[in-house]
């Protein structure tokens, strides 16, 4: 299976340009031959990068409240007119997609947004979303916590296929569970950090004896629309945001691609399921290699909500017809 990582700029906080871009880097990566394309963490409308560089953590502070308010604003919903877009795109180019997104709540917590990662089949349109279970460090101040509820691979040729968003890569028990459902490829989505996915990207290749692919996107200040209520601020502290890190290795930790900093591309890397098959012979990490009579691990995969309605349907016989 030819697999492909995105590594690309957002149209920051402007969904609809984001998926249009997102269409044509489909349509390019359907040209190289991919069966699988992945883009990076809220890819879909962006990155809240605008937190580490402008003292985000001021409470009642009027100007990041004015830039939370746009960020949710600028989320997206589940299912929504961009996430539709994508899936006719996937179905049109025969392509498996995993997008970041910043997910925009619904019901009881529709003014709240998660660091999601939307799974799209070409048949079967959305067949997973994943919502980041712990959101890392100022993170947590505009994305809420996920839930369990996306901890599932999902079948794409020879491959079972998962992901995690950025840091929760780091958790141990959330790559467990994907080893647990079957993995064989593992996706992890990020910011971009060439620093991070140096590391994290060939250790669970070695730990899960997976491939391991990681899209990580792209963000300056010049991305900043100039009505961002912190433009000024973001421009004052000057820097880049992120600088992509998109990388792909073997079940063995070695580089099929290795972290590509600094630019726009669409990187592709050939698997062949026979190799995570041999890789397997002296390490399977939930399989010949646990000890299920000592260490016992359940994951709960209900989606979370704040509040439950029960309503009764039931029309009690007495009542007047």
């Amino acid at each position: 299976m030819r697999i492909a990582a995105v590594q690309t700029r957002s149209v920051w906080l402007d969904a609809g340009a984001t998926t249009d871009k997102a269409l044509g880097l489909m349509a390019e990566a359907a040209r190289q031959g991919a069966t699988c394309v992945v883009f990076p963490e809220t890819f879909l409308p962006g990155y809240p990068f605008w937190l580490s560089m402008t003292s985000a953590s001021r409470f009642e502070d009027t100007a990041q409240k004015q830039a939370y308010a746009a960020y949710l604003d600028a989320a997206v919903t589940i299912p929504g007119p961009e996430i539709h877009a994508i899936a006719g795109a996937a179905r049109e180019h025969g392509l498996f997609a995993m997008v970041g997104v910043a997910e925009r709540g619904a019901g009881t917590a529709s003014g709240s947004i998660y660091c999601s990662l939307v799974t799209i089949s070409p048949d079967d349109g959305i067949v997973g979303v994943h919502r980041k279970l712990v959101p890392t460090y100022e993170e947590r101040l505009v994305w809420a916590p996920g839930d369990g509820n996306g901890l599932r691979t999902h079948q794409i040729g020879d491959f079972r296929v998962g992901g995690l968003c950025c840091y929760e890569n780091w958790m141990p028990l959330a790559r467990h569970a994907l080893y647990g459902d079957g993995e064989t490829l593992h996706v992890s989505v990020w910011p971009g950090s060439g620093g991070n996915t140096t590391d994290c990207a060939r250790f669970i290749a070695m730990e899960g004896r997976v491939y391991s692919l990681a899209a990580s996107g792209l963000t300056s200040a010049e991305d900043v629309p100039k009505d961002f209520p912190l433009r000024q601020a973001l421009e004052a502290a000057g820097g880049t945001g992120h600088d992509g890190g998109s990388a792909i290795a073997g079940p063995d930790g070695a580089w099929l691609v290795p972290p590509l900093v600094g630019e726009e591309s669409v990187i592709v890397a050939d698997l062949d399921p026979a190799v995570v098959r041999g890789a397997r012979q002296n390490l399977d990490p939930t399989g010949h290699y646990s000890r299920p009579d000592v260490f016992q691990m359940t994951v709960d995969r209900r989606r979370a909500a704040a509040v439950r309605f029960i309503d009764s349907t039931d029309v009690d016989s007495t009542e007047e017809r």
